[in-house]
Order: C-alpha cells, then sequence, then structure tokens
C-alpha cells in the first residue's frame, strides 16, 4: 500500500460514522447549532450587566436556567423515550428561537430586565433538559457499532472546538455590536438546524404506550440502579463535579486575581491548554477503540488532580497549563468512553431516561460545590484546600476502579478492531 493510499485509509476510518446518512445531516445540525450557540453565555452574561451591573443580578438568571434544567431533566427523558427524538429537539430549538429572540427584542427595545430575563432563562433551561436526554439517546440510532466511538469523537471534537473558539467570537460581536445581536446570530443558527435535522430519517420509538409518566421514571430508576458500575460513577460524580467547579472555576480565577505567578492572562492560557487536551484527545480517539472504556476513562478523570495540586502548590503558568493540558486528554478519554458505556449496554428504548438519571445525578450538587469553595476560601489556606481537593478527587476516581463492573467492562466484539485497540493490561 502507498503512503497516499495508507493516509487514506487511515482518514476514513477516523471518519467512519461519516458513511452513516442520519449521523450525517445530525452531525451538521449539531455543528451549526454548537457553533451559534457557544455565543449564549457571553451574551447572556453582558445582557444582564448591561441593564443591572451587579454580580447577583447575574447569579439570579444563570441560577434561574440552572434550576430549572435541573427540575426538567427526569421529564425529558421520558419524553425522549417516548416520542420521536429528533422531532423533541427540532420542537426544542423552536422555543429557544423564541426566547432568544424574546431576549434580543427586549433588549433592541430598551424594555429588558432582569427578571424578564431569568424568566426567559427559565424556559430556555427547560427547553434544554428535553434537548439533553434526545441527544443521548439519538446517537445509537444514527450509526452502526462499529462507528459509535467515531461518532461521539466527532460530536466531541466540535463541541471543543466551538467551546474555545466560541467566546472569543462572541467577544468580538457583543464589543462591536452588543449582546442583543451576538442572540439574533445564535437564533438564526438554530432557525438553520432545524430544517437540517429534518433530514434525519427514524423509526418511530419502541414504546408501548397506555403507561403514565411516573410509571416510566420508575422503569428508568430500576434500569439505572440494576447497573452497579452506572449508579457507582455517577455517585462519585456528584462529589467529582462538585470539587471541578468549586476549586477550579472558583477558586481558580481567584488565585489568578491575586497570585502574580500566575495571572488573569496566564490563567486564560491555562484554561485554553485544558480546551487543547481535550481537542487532540478526540482526534486520538477517532484512530483508537477503547477496549476498556470506563477502565480509561476514570484513570483519565484521575489526572485532574495534577491541576488542582499544582494550582494550590506553585501556580506558575507553563507547569499549570501542561497538567491542564493533560486533564483535558484524560477528560475526554473518560467523556466518550462514558458514552459508549451508555449507549452499548443500555437498551435504546430506555436510554434517554437513564441518560437523565445520570445527568440529575452529575449536575445537582454543582451549585453547592460553588458556594462550599467560595466559603472554604475565606476559612482555611487556598493552599491545603486545593492539595486536599486533588486528593479527594484523586481517591474517588480510584475507588470506582475496585468496582469489578468499572474495571472489566469491555465493548461488543463488532466495535472493535483486533489491530487497532488500546494495548490491555
Amino acid at each position: 500500500m502507498t503512503d497516499a493510499e495508507q493516509r487514506r485509509a487511515v482518514m476514513i476510518r477516523a471518519l467512519a460514522a461519516m458513511q452513516d446518512r442520519g449521523f450525517r445531516w445530525f452531525f451538521l445540525a449539531r455543528a451549526i447549532t454548537l457553533i451559534a450557540g457557544s455565543m449564549s453565555s457571553i451574551a447572556l452574561a453582558f445582557a444582564v450587566l448591561e441593564i443591572d451591573n451587579d454580580a447577583r443580578s447575574l447569579s439570579l438568571v444563570l441560577a434561574a436556567f440552572t434550576v430549572s434544567n435541573i427540575v426538567f431533566l427526569l421529564f425529558g427523558g421520558v419524553i425522549a423515550d417516548r416520542l420521536p427524538r429528533a422531532l423533541i429537539i427540532q420542537s426544542c430549538y423552536v422555543i429557544d428561537i423564541l426566547t432568544v429572540g424574546a431576549m434580543a427584542a427586549l433588549l433592541f427595545s430598551g424594555t429588558a430586565t432582569v427578571p424578564l430575563l431569568a424568566l426567559l432563562s427559565v424556559v430556555n433551561g427547560a427547553s434544554t433538559a428535553f434537548v439533553l436526554p434526545a441527544m443521548q439517546g439519538i446517537i445509537p440510532q444514527l450509526t452502526s457499532p462499529e462507528h459509535l466511538q467515531q461518532a461521539n469523537a466527532m460530536l466531541s471534537f466540535v463541541r471543543s472546538a466551538t467551546t474555545i473558539g466560541g467566546p472569543i467570537i462572541a467577544g468580538i460581536v457583543v464589543a462591536a455590536a452588543g449582546p442583543a445581536w451576538a442572540m439574533v446570530v445564535q437564533a438564526i443558527g438554530w432557525v438553520i438546524a432545524i430544517p437540517v435535522l429534518a433530514m434525519v430519517r427514524l423509526p418511530p420509538p419502541d414504546h408501548a404506550g397506555g403507561t403514565t409518566m411516573f410509571h416510566d421514571l420508575r422503569i428508568g430508576w430500576q434500569e439505572f440502579w440494576s447497573r452497579t458500575w452506572l449508579w457507582v460513577i455517577v455517585l462519585a460524580f456528584m462529589v467529582m463535579n462538585a470539587i471541578h467547579i468549586g476549586a477550579w472555576g472558583v477558586v481558580g480565577p481567584y488565585i489568578a486575581k491575586n497570585d502574580e505567578r500566575l495571572g488573569i492572562a496566564g490563567w486564560g492560557w491555562v484554561v485554553s491548554a485544558e480546551g487543547v487536551g481535550i481537542l487532540l484527545m478526540t482526534l486520538v480517539l477517532m484512530w483508537f477503540p477503547l477496549k476498556r472504556p470506563l477502565r480509561y476513562g476514570m484513570i483519565g478523570m484521575a489526572a485532574f488532580a495534577i491541576p488542582l495540586t499544582v494550582l494550590g502548590v506553585h501556580p506558575a503558568v507553563v507547569l499549570l497549563a501542561i497538567a491542564a493540558f493533560l486533564a483535558g486528554a484524560g477528560a475526554e478519554v473518560f467523556s466518550t468512553g462514558w458514552n459508549l458505556a451508555m449507549m452499548e449496554n443500555i437498551p435504546g428504548d430506555k436510554l434517554s431516561r437513564v441518560s437523565s438519571y445520570d445527568m440529575l445525578g452529575s449536575f445537582v450538587v454543582m451549585p453547592i460545590g460553588t458556594l462550599v469553595y467560595g466559603w472554604l476560601i475565606t476559612r482555611s489556606d487556598v493552599e491545603t484546600v486545593l492539595v486536599t481537593s486533588g486528593i479527594l478527587y484523586a481517591v474517588l476516581a480510584a475507588v470506582t476502579l475496585v468496582v469489578p463492573s468499572v474495571w472489566r467492562m469491555g465493548r461488543p466484539s463488532d466495535a472493535v478492531s483486533p489491530r487497532s485497540e488500546l494495548a490491555d493490561s
């Protein structure tokens, strides 16, 4: 085989999921909404601060979105298992267009208030609660088992790229034209995505009907609780996510502002390095299948203890950026491995419900983590807080590996090529 043929074969393997027509259209629609939606947090933040330059007002609007999202997640999972998932996503996009469009109209007319933006954020948070479980459940319907890892890695690549570049573009748009125009761009993205998503053709959901929503929730809970690997990792992430958002999201910026070894600009480089680690690992995972998705995933997550410890002991920009890069790469191994474990081991007709329980467990304590770490750094030595957090984070990740179903979980034979799989210890 010539070099050109080898390069072509490698590219085909990496983009294998694009052979599936349904996934191609879904990927395009998802890419459009990720690019447009990456402006949302920046646009909303500056819209609120433009009305009332008070951090408490911004907290109120963001909390309205988060609480609404958490409240409706379980119901979103039930609906996504009952109705066509593509239709649910399209309907929620329509709601998002209306809410974001209303925010832009209020800003253009000068009638926007913090309570009105909070109310619209409640609607938007509820809409997102229906989209997320539907997204999780639809992917296995769009591609074959042997392409599932590439599909997840490709979606993660776009998500990571927009996370890095989106805020930069949003900052330029907001600075040049104002937050209302950034919201207009966001709404246009969803308008384009709706007809693209309509090109996805799926069989009707396999739901017998005649059952109540609470019956379906109970069945979803039984599916969730019957898998030890699932609830053990979700329980671990209840604490790990609280540590992540508190130690990294609250203490990190605090140190950046008060320690000249890091600085605000340096913190920007550190966060970007984490994103680059995620981005590059998605490329790796397009070629190399994970034979043990949860084993490698939790080892990858344990790597986040490194930047937490470095942040506390010696927050120099270069050293911390290297540690954040490694942690980002490890987090992406977990993200892809977790999606594969869910999609390959949970029946498709219950996947959205089980995913909603996973999301609820992962999200519900994150606001508490923010509050706890805000209190801790006023009461304790910052280095002690961060080093202790790093140790606890690593221990929690390691404890999950003691569970046999986490350590031993493999992949279906048709999903892993023996010639290209990662070495298994």
